[in-house]
This record gives C-alpha cells, structure tokens and sequence, in this order.
C-alpha cells in the first residue's frame, strides 16, 4: 500500500532498511549460538508423545505444563538442601549465573520475550537456578543409591524422589525426560553452580562425566580435555558416536550403486554372517570377507524416545552430522520382521527389553519415518559392499536355492526325494552298463576257436 501523497510504500522502506543493516557474520554468530528447539509439527506429529516430558520440565519451553507442575514443590525442596550442604548464600549463585544469562537464553531458539524483558528476565535466572540445582541433586541421588540402602545424603529415607525407593520408581521417569530435545538445559549452567558450590573452577569434563554415569549405567566416559557438552542429549549422542567409521575397501567406481539392502534373514542366507562388534559405538559397523560386524544396542522402553529426538536434534542443529540417522534408517533396513529380531539377538547385536521380537521390528521400522540422509555416507558404502557381496554368482546361486527349497520342510522333502531318485538312477545306470559287459567279456571267452 502506498503512503498519502504519493510517498514510497511502508513496507519497500522497511525492506531496504533492513537490506542495509544486513551483516552475515552477525547472522552466523546469532545462529551458532542456538542448540536446544521446539520440535517443529512435521515432525512431533509422527509421535507426540517421544517429544514431551511426562514427569519434570526442564528449562523454559515446558515450564508451567500442568501435569508437570506437581514435580515444582521438589525442586524447590532440592535447591534447599544443595544450599545448606554448600554453605553458600543463594544471591552468589544467582549472581555466576546472571553473567552468562545471556549465553543460556540464547540456547533455546525462539524464547519469548516473557523470559527476556522486564521481571521475565529475572523469572528465567530463577527457574534456571532452581531447575539445574534439582538435575545436580536428582544425578547425585542415584550415584549415591546403593541397591537395598537408603544412602542418599540429606534426604529423609522416605523422601519421594531422593529415597532408594524414589531412584527406583521416579528416577528413570526423570532420565527418559533428560532425553527430550525440548526438556534441555544448558551444560554451561550447570558448570556455573557447581563452580559456587564447591567455590573452585570446574569445567566442561566434570559435568560430561556425572550427565553420562547418569544416563548410562556402564557408560565410556571420554578422555580429559574432550570438548564440553552442549546438553544432556548431546554429550549422551555423542558418547555412542566415539571412533571412526571403517574406510571403503574399494572405490566407488568398482561397487555399484546401493539399493534396497536385505532383510538380516535374506543376508544370512546369501551367505553373510553378523557378529557383535567390539566396541559400543554406532560408528564400529564393518563388513569384511562376508562377516557384518554391529554394534550391541539395548532396545528398551527408552530407546524409542532416545533415537526420534537425537535424530530432531541432527535435524535442527547444524553441524550436528547424520551418524544416529543414517544408523536408524540402516537398521530399519535390515529389520523387517521378527524374524530378523531374533537372528540379530542370537548374535548378541540386539539385546531386547521390550518383550517381543515382532515389537523391536515395528519400533525400528516406525521411528525411520520421514528420515533424511546425507550422500556418500560412510554407511551407504557399507551398504554398497554388502549388496556387491550378495550379487556374486555363488552366493545368489546359494540363496536362491535357499529360498526355493529350504523355506518349508516339504520343498525341502522334494528336493531331497528328487535327489535320492536321480542318485538311484544314476546307480541303476551304471550297474546295467557294467554287467552289460561283463556278460559280453564272458561271452566272448566261451565261444572262442579251439587251438589247432
């Protein structure tokens, strides 16, 4: 619409303006900054639930939720005995967190300005204080929870959430909701108040190591000086990702180009085992001389929830990679039923916690839904080999005969009848031929001419 009088329109000024104050470094600078995000509808709504936390809220973006709101009188409680076990006025722990306040709420992408302007900026200090210093009490409970004891510092041997009974029975609640990509802290927080509580400089290491002895009862932890999480689901993604992946035994020239990959059975029977890898990582999975060697992975009733938000995290983050992705959607591959559950469980890969096979094979053929990949990724070119592998003319002569009479006992029946008659044959054949001239060597020796 153009302004009275004949001026230039609104909006085309406004436009301009901005086209002047434009600077990308100012862009990039304000991007890198952002790493926890509401998960966007194209992707919650395959699954909602994966994506919300059902017990605490951790940060802003769920903070007032209604059936989160009974976990608040906890947290309040929590703050309290981590003061008076430190010893140290609440004001100077506001006070190290105000300075990086700015740090923190740029974490999370698309904060409303009820948590930045005026008393929300205030409001958004307080919930970060009372919220991290719960998180700290809640993974000390259980490092300090002995099975069958109440050793739980402070807290009263009944107390629902800092009891051996509250470890038990609410602790995992609050693990599986560390795990959602919207219920994220940032680990530069925590680093803040555990700097005041023990009044010396802490850093990234301590905090790695006490998030991951949490969140994995056996976990390997990283070396000193390993770079300093970004949350709790990225220091947990990043301790499965550790290593390298194998290089491609041929050039991409000599290995034609992936297709569907088979079934886990379908591979079995074309003549490739599968064996446990050696170390935990996703990235340790090889193939060599016919042996596909995987990772053992733990399939509970947390590790859908895991994988839907690491794989929203790669999504929204960039620079985060594809690893967990491209692992998911190659596992979906070779998983199409339960059958190829139980052979990847005979092999020690699949641990299953669920229950059922046929629950594993759903679970990873619908959390793969939707997914995107990068190119030349280091697994499609284990994917290539595999597949190169399976074209060999032995090896699809073997699976195809395979296929064709050793699916059920009855073709297999056939095929063991028709032999044994083609051998009984063949017996018959040479047994006739050889008394056939034997009774002619015979013959000629009686009829021949008497000496002279």
């Amino acid at each position: 619409m153009a302004a009275a009088g004949g001026g230039r329109r609104v909006w085309v000024v406004d436009v301009e303006k901005k086209l002047d104050e434009a600077d990308a470094s100012v862009e990039v600078s304000r991007w890198q900054r952002h790493c926890i995000y509401r998960v966007p509808a194209c992707i919650k709504d395959l699954k909602p639930k994966a994506y919300r936390p059902q017990v605490v809220s951790l940060g802003p973006f769920h903070h007032g939720d209604p059936e989160l709101v009974p976990m608040e009188e906890h947290k309040r409680r929590a703050l309290r005995h981590l003061l008076r076990r430190a010893k140290r006025p609440l004001e100077k722990f506001a006070a190290a967190v105000e300075e990086v306040a700015e740090q923190l709420a740029s974490a999370y992408l698309d904060l409303g300005a009820e948590w930045r302007e005026g008393d929300g900026r205030e409001r958004f200090l307080e919930m970060m204080i009372v919220d991290g210093c719960f998180l700290l009490e809640v993974m000390r409970a259980a490092s300090l929870d002995v099975v069958g004891k109440s050793n739980t510092g402070d807290y009263a041997p009944n107390d629902p959430i800092f009891s051996h009974h509250g470890v038990l029975y609410m602790v995992p609640y609050i693990r599986r909701d560390m795990l959602m990509l919207e219920n994220q802290l940032p680990l530069l927080l925590l680093e803040r108040l555990v700097a005041v509580e023990t009044d010396k400089l802490t850093n990234g290491d301590v905090i790695n190591r006490m998030v991951l002895r949490f969140l994995s009862p056996s976990p390997r932890l990283p070396p000193p000086g390993a770079t300093p999480g970004l949350h709790a689901l990225d220091v947990h993604r990043r301790n499965m990702l550790y290593g390298h992946y194998q290089a491609p035994h041929w050039s991409s020239r000599d290995v034609p180009e992936a297709d569907i990959i088979r079934s886990a059975v379908e591979l079995y029977e074309a003549g490739i085992r599968f064996k446990k890898s050696h170390s935990a990582s996703l990235h340790d999975i090889r193939f060599r001389h016919g042996v596909l060697s995987m990772p053992a992975v733990t399939v509970d009733d947390s590790t859908e929830y895991m994988f839907l938000n690491m794989m929203a995290f790669e999504r929204l983050h960039v620079g985060a990679g594809n690893d967990v992705t491209a692992y998911v959607f190659f596992m979906d591959n070779i998983i199409d039923s339960a059958k190829d559950v139980a052979l990847l469980s005979s092999r020690g890969i699949i641990q299953n916690a669920v229950g059922s096979d046929k629950a594993v094979a759903k679970l990873f053929n619908s959390i793969s839904k939707d997914v995107v990949l990068e190119t030349d990724s280091a697994l499609d070119a284990v994917h290539r080999e595999v597949n190169a592998y399976c074209r060999k003319p032995w090896n699809m002569w073997r699976a195809n005969l395979i296929h064709t009479y050793f699916r059920s006992p009855w073709a297999f029946l056939s095929l063991a009848a028709a032999i044994f008659l083609l051998v009984m044959t063949i017996m018959q054949t040479v047994y006739s031929v050889l008394q056939f001239y034997q009774n002619n060597g015979s013959g000629s020796s009686s009829t021949a001419p008497a000496p002279m």
